[in-house]
């Protein structure tokens, strides 16, 4: 089915194997790699520095797959699925380069084949307006087929229509307007969101070898892939028992004594040190190596897009900004018990925890010290628990989806060498966005340079500002 292959295109990792899924997952400082050669994802830049409008050749199979469907009962939920993936093309689009073609984004079958680029405040306005426009269709429409994310469940995917609405209005929160913000706030008051890990919009894997865990199999790979000292502080500091989910403990650690369940047998590795002195240290075994059950399971963790838990961060950050009114330490603490709960029951975990399970006894209890929400301290201690629970959902994922929010709220700080950071224009600073395609300058090249010109001063680099980012 149309759907099933659009879903399928759009969320399995782009190339499932072990060394590309590591390699897409260095860029948020969750894991470093401790290797010679140094990779350029964990030094600010990139194998290919270029975003991509491929999503946008599946606009045509989307207006295929709705034009079937029309006169059935099903007509109404397939309009919704074909607006949300619009959207959601469209979204990851413009945080990767800007301004890009939207409103006439796959349009070639009606003679449009050099469309123009929106600005990126439009892009963002028209994305917000498919996604109402899809809630709506979702809501009239009934279960359907093909749905390998939700399993054709109608209330779930109005329910991510939503949520995805105020991601959306959060993400350009320097540049939202206070329409914008109302209509934030008028999402969550009326209350149709996720309400727990079961509306989570994830990819789930199997034992089928065609939909497997990128990382399963990946032993070799996985002795050069270190947690990195950013994740393994934070953990330690909050007293967070999800460290003995992600990590080993250093193997150096348990020679000198120390015990798999001892919090200092854990040590992260400096993702910003130069990669030879990584290598060599890891030789050593001075860091914690990824968990090994990320190897040995073909239906492992499931590939997190968007979860109940962030909803719960976005929507405290809200509150403590004063978008909406509510009760900020609640969602917090919501968000937080999610995530615990969700590796409470996740599979295949029983004999890799290193004895510290995960129980809801410790769930209970765990909103002590630096995890209890700082009601006394000020609104960026607070906001810094809040972004910091937000990364940690991404741990592994492979969905690269916190850098736009490390860019926009500069927390946690990532760690940056300019002696090692590999960014061509200047070491010193994090990359906004990744370049147009190169084929945009044969393909659409009147465009194409009206949108460098218009936004970068004619230079289509990798650490030019885009306008949600000002």
């Amino acid at each position: 089915m149309l759907a099933t292959q659009v879903l399928k295109d759009t969320y399995r990792f782009w190339n499932p194997n072990p060394s590309d899924f590591t390699s897409g997952n260095l860029f948020n400082k969750h894991i470093a790699m401790l290797e010679t050669n140094p990779n350029p994802g964990q030094y600010y830049y990139s194998y290919w520095p270029y975003g991509s409008f491929g999503a946008y050749s599946r606009l045509t199979d989307l207006q295929y797959m709705t034009q079937y469907a029309e006169g059935s009962k099903f007509e109404s939920s397939y309009k919704g699925l074909q607006l949300f993936m619009k959207a959601w093309f469209g979204f990851s689009a413009t945080l990767d380069m800007g301004d890009v073609p939207y409103s006439e984004a796959g349009m070639a079958t009606e003679g449009i084949t050099q469309p123009k680029y929106d600005k990126q405040a439009d892009v963002f306005a028209e994305i917000l307006s498919d996604l109402q426009k899809a809630e709506a269709d979702f809501a009239q429409g009934t279960n359907f087929d093909g749905d390998i994310m939700y399993g054709g469940d109608v209330t779930k995917w109005r329910k991510l229509c939503n949520a995805m609405q105020l991601k959306v209005i959060q993400t350009m929160s320097k540049q939202a307007t206070s329409e914008q913000k109302a209509r934030f706030a008028a999402i969550v008051n009326a209350g149709n969101l996720m309400t727990g890990n079961d509306d989570n919009f994830k990819l789930v894997y199997s034992d089928n070898p065609n939909a497997t865990y990128p990382m399963y199999n990946g032993e070799e790979r996985r002795q050069n892939t270190g947690v990195t000292q950013l994740v393994v502080n934070a953990l330690k500091n909050l007293n967070d028992r999800r460290l003995f989910y992600f990590a080993e403990p250093a193997q150096a650690q348990i020679d000198g004594g120390l015990t798999e369940s001892d919090w200092d047998a854990y040590v992260g590795a400096p993702s910003s040190m130069a990669a030879e002195q990584l290598a060599l240290n890891n030789a050593d075994g001075d860091y914690s190596l990824l968990n090994k059950r990320y190897v040995a399971f073909m239906d492992n963790d499931p590939m997190l897009y968007f979860t109940y838990s962030e909803q719960c961060f976005i929507i405290a950050e809200a509150i403590e900004e004063g978008w909406v009114s509510g009760d900020a330490q609640q969602y917090y603490q919501n968000g937080v018990k999610a995530q615990l709960e969700y590796y409470m029951n996740l599979p295949h975990t029983a004999d890799y925890v290193h004895g510290m399970a995960i129980d809801q006894n410790y769930i209970d209890n765990y909103f002590t010290g630096a995890a209890a929400y700082a009601t006394s301290g000020t609104k960026e201690d607070r906001l810094h628990q809040i972004w910091t629970q937000r990364w940690l959902i991404d741990f592994f994922q492979g969905n690269g989806g916190n850098y736009p929010q490390f860019l926009r709220t500069g927390y946690p700080v990532y760690p940056l060498n300019p002696s090692t950071s590999l960014n061509p224009d200047d070491p010193t600073v994090y990359p906004k966005r990744w370049m147009y395609p190169t084929d945009e300058q044969t393909k659409n090249p009147v465009n194409y340079q009206k949108a460098i010109d218009e936004q970068y001063n004619g230079y289509d680099g990798i650490n030019q500002v885009p306008w949600y980012l000002k």
